[in-house]
């Protein structure tokens, strides 16, 4: 009998700048995904929750949530980028080009833009650009993200240092508003009368009230939904001898918590135009209780002659904790964030939101 090896996928020093990943496993998204996203998030923005809403909106279907295509397409990725992550560590220049809908299909690919050796000389940092399709080969995503990675054992120091430009935001003409959404039907209502952009000013700040505390149901079902099979996030055996001794939840699920959170106060924030930056800023566990806060950074007029401002929101995630009790959220020197320790998101986005 042979024993065969199974794929273990790419350790920091198999992987080549310039290279370009064609990620398996193309997906057909369906409305129970949606559903499913509901039930493991409590998302309540009420575009995704209802066909007449949507179409009130200007939408023939319901559209799939942004956040929900992003864990998709990110999930594609891991088999090829970090099935032997260390931690995923950010986001850059994440945007939504076009909707999608149910029974759309979303295939992905990868480059590898950037490496970066660590001084321990066991883990390095992989930079790629992600961009998925539909089935008409149209691109509806691409997003840069980071990610820290094993080395493979007895793996030669490389002293490699290359990293790729990452632009601080995503310009305004780059944040595409969907050519069907049209709110000259939107009921304020829809939203539970929530504020509007033109309630808001730059700098003002929203702590989003409600807590959710993580199941091991919910984050483990909603990993497995987005197929991300990073062994960190469902292999307690291997992460006994880890740092934390216990298994991670996957960042985007927190991601996704926070949003869901954030409709207190921000119902109106229809559609992601884009992400122009994010980072997990400490690890989040079974157990923890997450709560969110928002500030208002942006607020552009581009769109107001179609009743829309984009809305540009610094979100973050704490855990078991609340801003009321901190001193402070974080400290920043040099253009570089320190962050408390109950600080597990720090991410900046934009919406499409009424005025």
């Amino acid at each position: 009998m042979t024993l065969l090896a199974t794929p273990a996928g790419k350790f920091f020093d198999d992987f080549i700048i310039g290279e370009t990943l064609q990620h398996g496993v193309p997906r057909t998204i369906t409305e129970a995904d949606s559903i499913l996203y509901i039930a493991l998030t409590g998302s309540r923005f009420s575009l995704h929750c209802a066909q007449t809403v949507a179409s009130a909106a200007g939408f023939n279907k319901m559209p799939i949530d942004n956040f929900l295509l992003f864990h998709i397409a990110f999930g594609k990725t891991v088999n090829d980028v970090s099935l032997n992550a260390v931690a995923n560590l950010g986001y850059a220049e994440v945007v939504f080009t076009r909707p999608v809908f149910a029974q759309d299909t979303i295939a992905v690919t990868s480059e590898v833009i950037g490496l970066k050796e660590n001084s321990n000389g066991k883990t390095g940092v992989v930079y790629v650009k992600s961009t998925a399709t539909n089935q008409r080969n149209q691109p509806v995503l691409s997003f840069k993200r980071w990610v820290m990675v094993h080395k493979a054992k007895g793996a030669a120091v490389t002293g490699i240092n290359q990293l790729p430009e990452l632009a601080a935001a995503v310009a305004i003409e780059q944040q595409h508003k969907p050519e069907q959404l049209d709110i000259q039907g939107w009921q304020p209502w829809f939203s539970d009368n929530q504020r509007t952009a033109r309630d808001f000013n730059v700098g003002d700040t929203m702590f989003h009230r409600d807590g959710i505390t993580i199941n091991d149901s919910d984050h483990s079902m909603a990993t497995r939904m987005y197929q991300n099979n990073a062994r960190v996030h469902f292999d307690q055996h291997m992460m006994n001898d880890s740092k934390h001794g216990k298994r991670l939840v996957y960042g985007g699920h927190i991601i996704s918590l926070c949003r869901a959170l954030s409709y207190n106060g921000f119902g109106n924030a229809l559609w992601l135009t884009a992400i122009h930056g994010g980072s997990h800023c400490n690890p989040s566990f079974v157990g923890d209780t997450i709560y969110a806060q928002s500030t208002i950074t942006d607020i552009d007029l581009t769109l107001q002659d179609q009743g829309l401002a984009k809305v540009r929101i610094n979100l973050l995630g704490i855990k078991n904790n609340q801003p009321s009790n901190m001193d402070s959220l974080y400290t920043e020197t040099a253009g570089r964030k320190s962050y408390h320790s109950d600080v597990v998101l720090d991410i900046d986005y934009s919406v499409l939101m009424p005025l």
